[in-house]
């Protein structure tokens, strides 16, 4: 396996500090690396295999449409992207998708639509955007100018023009931003590379009030928080709260690369033929893959299983919590919770995590994100919170 990792550092172009494991199959929540070392995945490819690995549902799906067609233009219509398509429309609040590859992509998508809805509504001049600090949306030009943390976009200027932010969960910060140009106001209903920090609903509220009031365009980036991860198909719905527009991507494919834009018909109806596009989005092999895991969580009560496990791991999270002085706070919704850790105690702890078995990452600079794919069990739980305590006794 060292010389798969070294050919990995000379060959592949250095964008993320990986760590020096090469991973060889999966099964269920399982993986296992090159040498045979066995992983409990609490990482779940970062909040995408929501099936897990090697789920018979989804290998069989997807090696009937192969067999079939595995990729057509939009030019031409797929039957399985005409079924996906209504499934997420007759499950939520929207009228319109259009699909993508990725999270950063359906943030262009949606970026875009806002500008182009406000452009032939209410003239050019209504071009800005709030955005909140601490926020994520993508690694694009667009996306990465809305995200609220410089880190992310030093190096990269000049960035898109008419970008503001706000202060997460202060209202007084937005109302001191909206003006007759703004045109758009993005935000996640919880921060995630922000470290798993939640909306208050009552900031939510407000945030809607001010857009009806305001002619703009609400913007909701459940990239990570949407396809079932807090409990809900997506965490707008619990909020009772409906965007204009929503951005996902992650677990929709299961694994397989696949983003969506969802809008209301107002909105969507800017958008003519030319104005937008994306080659890949809605090919039939990632749609009937989206197919199986909107069926698996609508259907056959896997959303279900994501609320019981989350309380759980809930628990035993704040049992943890209780235990270790380094420890400072638990936080997030059904299979998306983070626990707030000294600074300086992260990275040992993720990586005496992995030397023991488990699989868990970061979220900001010290909270520790915990992400299963959502068939994750009271069993799986108890182990990786035996592995994280063993962690932690031995880092404190």
């Amino acid at each position: 396996m060292k010389d798969l990792v070294q050919d990995g550092k000379e060959y592949i172009m250095r964008t993320y500090a990986s760590f020096p494991i090469v991973m060889d199959r999966g099964e269920g929540m399982y993986l296992w690396d090159k040498e045979g070392n066995k992983y409990l995945d609490f990482v779940s490819g970062i909040a995408v295999n929501l099936l897990g690995y090697d789920n018979e549902k989804l290998k069989n799906a997807v090696n009937e449409q192969f067999s079939k067609i595995h990729h057509c233009s939009n030019l031409y219509l797929n039957e399985p992207n005409i079924k996906l398509a209504e499934k997420i429309v007759k499950n939520t609040s929207f009228d319109k998708v259009f699909f993508c590859n990725s999270g950063a992509e359906s943030m262009e998508a949606a970026l875009k639509l806002a500008r182009k809805y406000a452009n032939k509504n209410y003239g050019e001049e209504k071009i800005e955007i709030i955005t909140m600090k601490d926020s994520f949306h993508g690694r694009t030009i667009g996306s990465v100018t809305v995200t609220g943390q410089t880190k992310y976009q030093e190096g990269f200027g000049p960035l898109l023009p008419g970008v503001k932010n706000a202060i997460y969960n202060d209202i007084d910060s937005v109302k001191e931003l909206v003006n007759d140009k703004t045109c758009a106001i993005v935000m996640e209903l919880v921060q995630g590379e922000g470290g798993i920090n939640p909306g208050k609903p009552e900031f939510v509220e407000e945030i809607r009030k001010i857009c009806d009031e305001n002619n703009i365009v609400l913007i909701f980036d459940e990239v990570q928080t949407g396809i079932g991860r807090t409990g809900d198909l997506f965490l707008y719905q619990r909020y009772e709260i409906e965007p204009d527009i929503l951005c996902t991507a992650k677990g929709l494919a299961g694994g397989i690369p696949m983003g969506a834009m969802m809008a209301k018909s107002e909105i969507a109806k800017a958008f003519e033929p030319g104005n937008h596009a994306s080659t890949f989005g809605g090919n039939p092999l990632a749609s009937v893959a989206a197919l199986v895991v909107l069926e698996e969580l609508i259907d056959n009560n896997l959303l279900d299983n994501v609320k019981k496990q989350g309380d759980i791991l809930n628990k035993r999270l704040n049992e943890i919590k209780d235990k270790f002085d380094i420890v400072k706070d638990v936080r997030g919704f059904g299979l998306m919770q983070g626990i707030e850790v000294e600074q300086d105690k992260l990275k040992p702890i993720l990586e005496k995590a992995a030397e023991k078995g488990l699989l868990i990452i970061s979220a900001g600079t010290n909270v520790i994100r915990f992400i299963p794919p959502l068939i994750v069990n009271e069993e799986e739980i108890n182990k990786a919170m035996e592995i994280l305590e063993e962690s932690l006794k031995e880092i404190e």
